[in-house]
C-alpha cells in the first residue's frame, strides 16, 4: 500500500495522530497555514478517546475521525501523519505509518531508546522516502540559521566554550499524571522530555560530541526517573560545554551560550525564541561594521513547528531526507542515552559506545541499581507541551 502519488501539482494528504494538547497547540495552526497556502490537506485524525478525537475534528473542520490507526492509513492513504502520542507509542505508530506509505513526522522525545530509533529507522524507504522526521522546532527560524551560519563559517572564531540550560518547573499535580516520570511511558526525566530541545539545538550548531560525563538525581519529586541532571560534553571540534536540565527551578528559562574566539553568542527564552531572544557581544577589538553585521539577523522568522513542517513538506516534493531524521535525528537521543549511562555508572562515555548489547542501547535507565524500575506497567495518555 502507498499513498497517492505523485506529489507535484496536489495537496500534501496529513493525518494527525493523538489529539491532545501538543495536537491541538501546535500540529494543528502550523497544518492549516499550509492549508491556506495551498500545501497541505488534514483528510483524518485518530486518537483512542472517541469523544476527543470527534470534538477535534469538528472544530478542526476534519473530515474523518478515527479510533483505529491501521483502519485510518488503509482507508485514507495519507501522505502524512504528524504523531502527537505519549513516547511509548511513537515506535509502532511510527512503524505502521511508514509500512503504509506515508512520511512521518513525530513529537519529541522520538522514541524511548536507541533500539526503538533504530527499527523506525529500518522501515524507510531506501531512496526517497518515506522518512520519520522527529519534531526539533528549536532548530529552524532565522536566528538559527543566521547563528548557525556564523559558526560554519568561523566568522566568530573557534568556538571554545557552551552552556545549555533549561532549567524550567514542574510541580507535584504534574506528575500525578500516570505516565509522567516514568522509564516505561516517558522513557526519561528532564534530560529526555525537556531539556532535548536544547540540546538538539546546541548539537546542531556545534557538530558532533565526542565524550560525556553526567550526575543525575531526584531531588524533590517521587518519580523513577531524574528531575534534575547536570552534564560536561566534549565536542569533536574542542569545545567543552557544561549541560543543566531541571524541572525544579522557579525562574523558569532556556538557554544556550557559545563562547568563541571573537565573540559570544547567546539564545535565551522559553518555549521559543526569535530574532530578539539571540545576542551577539564582540570581542575587545573587533570593528564596529563586522559586529553589526554579524547582529543583523534578517527578517525574523521565529523557531515554530510551522517553519520545520514548511522545510518537511518541502523535502517530501523533493524525495529527499529531511533534516532531523535518520542520524540527523538521532544525535540528540544519543547524547541523553550517553547523559544517562554517565550518571547512573559514574563512567566517561565516550560517543558511539553506545550500541546493540549495551543495556543503555534498550533502556535509558540501562538496569542501573537505583534507577531501573523494580517494574513496569505502561500507562497511556495525551502528549502535553514539555
Amino acid at each position: 500500500m502507498s499513498p497517492l502519488t505523485p506529489l507535484d501539482g496536489r495537496r500534501i494528504r496529513v493525518a494527525v495522530i493523538g489529539t491532545g494538547a501538543i495536537a491541538r497547540d501546535s500540529h494543528l495552526p502550523a497544518l492549516a497555514k499550509l492549508a491556506e497556502e495551498g500545501e497541505t490537506e488534514l483528510v483524518a485524525a485518530v486518537d483512542i478517546d472517541a469523544t476527543s478525537v470527534t470534538d477535534f475534528c469538528a472544530v478542526s473542520g476534519i473530515p474523518h475521525a478515527y479510533t483505529d490507526l491501521d483502519r485510518m492509513l488503509r482507508e485514507e492513504r495519507p501522505d502524512l501523519v504528524t504523531i502527537c502520542t505519549p513516547p511509548t507509542l511513537h515506535r509502532e505508530q511510527s512503524i505502521a505509518a511508514l509500512r503504509a506509505g506515508a512520511w512521518v513526522w513525530c513529537e519529541k522525545p522520538p522514541v524511548p531508546t536507541l533500539a526503538d530509533y533504530a527499527a523506525v529507522e529500518a522501515e524507510e524507504g531506501a531512496e526517497s522516502g518515506p522518512y520519520s522526521s522527529i519534531v526539533f522546532q528549536h532548530r529552524f527560524g532565522s536566528g538559527t540559521r543566521h547563528v548557525r551560519r556564523l559558526l560554519a563559517e568561523r566568522a566568530l572564531g573557534r568556538p571554545l566554550v557552551a552552556h545549555c540550560q533549561t532549567t524550567w518547573y514542574r510541580d507535584t499535580a504534574y506528575y500525578s499524571v500516570p505516565w509522567r516520570g516514568r522509564w516505561a511511558t516517558e522513557g526519561g526525566g528532564p534530560a529526555m522530555g525537556h531539556g532535548i530541545h536544547q540540546m538538539d539545538l546546541m548539537l546542531d550548531l556545534l557538530g558532533p560530541w565526542s565524550e560525556v560525563r553526567a550526575m543525575a538525581a531526584r531531588l524533590v519529586h517521587d518519580v523513577e526517573t531524574e528531575d534534575v541532571s547536570t552534564a560536561l560534553v566534549r565536542f569533536e571540534n574542542g569545545t567543552m560545554a557544561t549541560v543543566v536540565n531541571s524541572v525544579l527551578s522557579p525562574d523558569e528559562v532556556s538557554r544556550i551560550r557559545i563562547d568563541c574566539e571573537r565573540a559570544t553568542v547567546e539564545l535565551t527564552h522559553l518555549y521559543g525564541h526569535s530574532n530578539a531572544n539571540w545576542r551577539i557581544t564582540p570581542a575587545v577589538g573587533v570593528p564596529a561594521d563586522e559586529a553589526a553585521a554579524w547582529r543583523d539577523f534578517g527578517p525574523d522568522v521565529p523557531s515554530s513547528h510551522l517553519e520545520q513542517l514548511r522545510e518537511l513538506v518541502a523535502s517530501m516534493r523533493a524525495g529527499e531526507r529531511p533534516r532531523s531524521s535518520g542520524a540527523d535525528g538521532r544525535t540528540s537521543l544519543e547524547l541523553v542515552a550517553a547523559l544517562y549511562k554517565s550518571a547512573f555508572t559514574d563512567v566517561t562515555v565516550k560517543a558511539g559506545e553506545i550500541g546493540p548489547g549495551d543495556p543503555f542501547y534498550t533502556a535509558m535507565h540501562g538496569d542501573a541499581p537505583g534507577w531501573a524500575p523494580a517494574a513496569t506497567a505502561p500507562v497511556v495518555g495525551e502528549e502535553v507541551p514539555a
